[in-house]
C-alpha cells in the first residue's frame, strides 16, 4: 500500500506514537509524518504510507493551520498547560488591549525557539538541555503568520484564536509571546491542528475507524494516491521514449510554459500513468525537464 493517510492525532499521544498505531493498523513498517505534533496537541498529522514516504520534501515546506486557546495570567516553562508554572500575574487586561497586540503579531515576526523543542543546536536537542536544567541562548527566526484571527474572548482571561503560518512557528512561543506584549503572561492551554498543505480536519481518518476495517483493499481506499497528495504542482505528460531517456538520467525539451519559473517541480505522467517528479530549467535558452525523482509503481 502507497499513499498518504490524512490521520488525526488524538491528544495524549506523541506523533512517533501516531507512526507507530498507523503501521499496526495498515499493517507496514513503512510509514512517516509531516510535521510534529506535540502530545497534548491534536488534529492532521498525515502519514506517508510505503513509498509516499520519498515525497516528505515536497510537503513539509508547506504552511500550517491551527485553532489554539491562550490562557493569561500564567507563564510556564514549555509555554502550554503542561509545563511548570514560572510566572504570575494578575494584571487585567481588556478585550481591545487584546484585540490590538494579536494584530501587532501578523505577518514576518522574529520567533526564539522555546527551550523544550526538538530543535538542535550544536548537535543537541534543546528539549534534551531544558530537562538537565539548563538554558542557552537561540538566535531568533523569522517566521510568517499569515493569519492571524480571534475567534472568541472569555472574560478578558482566555482568547480561542486561528493562526496560519510558515513552517517552523511554534504556536506555544506565539502564546507566550502575545501575553508578555498584552503585559502579563500566558500559555497555551489548546491546539488543533486543522491543516496540513491540501489536507483538512474535514477529511481527516481517525485509528478508531481504521481499526475497524479487516479489509485491506477497503484500508487502501482511505490512502491518498501518491500524484494526488501533491497536486499543488503543475503535470506534464510525456510519450514512452521521452520517459526512457528521463529514467536514464537525461533531459528532455518541453515547450516553454508562460509564466515559467526556473526549477518548478512538476508531476510528471508517461502515456497519462504518473511516473515521478521532475524539475524544469533553462539549458541553452531552451527549456528542459529532468527527474528527479521516479515513482512509476508506487501508486
Amino acid at each position: 500500500m502507497n499513499g498518504v493517510l490524512n490521520y488525526y492525532k488524538p491528544s495524549g499521544i506523541t506523533s512517533h506514537d501516531a507512526v507507530n498505531i498507523v503501521r499496526k493498523i495498515m499493517n507496514t513498517k513503512k510509514v512517516g509524518h509531516i510535521g510534529t505534533l506535540d502530545p497534548m496537541a491534536c488534529g492532521v498529522l498525515p502519514m506517508l504510507v510505503g513509498n509516499a514516504t520519498r515525497i516528505s520534501e515536497y510537503l513539509i515546506e508547506h504552511d500550517k493551520e491551527y485553532i489554539a486557546e491562550l490562557t493569561l495570567g500564567l507563564r510556564t516553562d514549555t509555554y502550554d498547560k503542561e509545563g511548570k508554572p514560572i510566572a504570575q500575574s494578575d494584571v487585567t487586561v481588556t478585550s481591545e488591549q487584546i484585540v490590538d497586540v494579536f494584530k501587532q503579531f501578523e505577518g514576518q515576526i522574529k520567533q526564539i525557539p522555546p527551550m523544550f523543542s526538538s530543535k538542535k543546536i550544536n548537535g543537541k536537542k534543546l528539549y534534551e538541555l531544558a530537562r538537565m536544567g539548563k538554558e542557552i541562548d537561540r538566535k531568533p527566526n523569522i517566521v510568517d503568520i499569515k493569519k492571524l484571527n480571534i475567534m472568541n474572548i472569555i472574560d478578558n482571561k482566555k482568547i480561542i484564536f486561528r493562526v496560519k503560518c510558515s513552517k517552523g512557528t511554534y504556536i506555544r512561543s506565539l502564546c507566550d509571546d502575545i501575553g508578555m506584549k498584552i503585559g502579563t503572561f500566558g500559555y497555551m492551554s489548546f491546539l488543533q491542528r486543522v491543516q496540513v498543505s491540501n489536507f483538512k480536519i474535514e477529511n481527516s481518518i481517525n485509528d478508531d475507524l481504521l481499526k475497524d476495517l479487516k479489509q485491506k483493499d477497503t484500508k487502501k481506499d482511505f490512502l491518498i494516491p501518491i500524484d494526488k497528495a501533491i497536486d499543488y504542482m503543475d503535470s506534464i505528460n510525456v510519450n514512452e521514449e521521452y520517459f526512457k531517456k528521463l529514467c536514464n538520467g537525461n533531459s528532455i525539451p518541453i515547450k516553454q510554459r508562460q509564466n515559467f519559473i526556473p526549477n518548478t517541480n512538476l508531476r510528471v505522467y508517461s502515456n497519462h500513468i504518473f511516473v515521478g517528479i521532475g524539475q524544469i530549467n533553462i539549458e541553452n535558452n531552451n527549456a528542459i525537464l529532468k527527474m528527479k525523482k521516479v515513482l512509476l509503481g508506487d501508486n
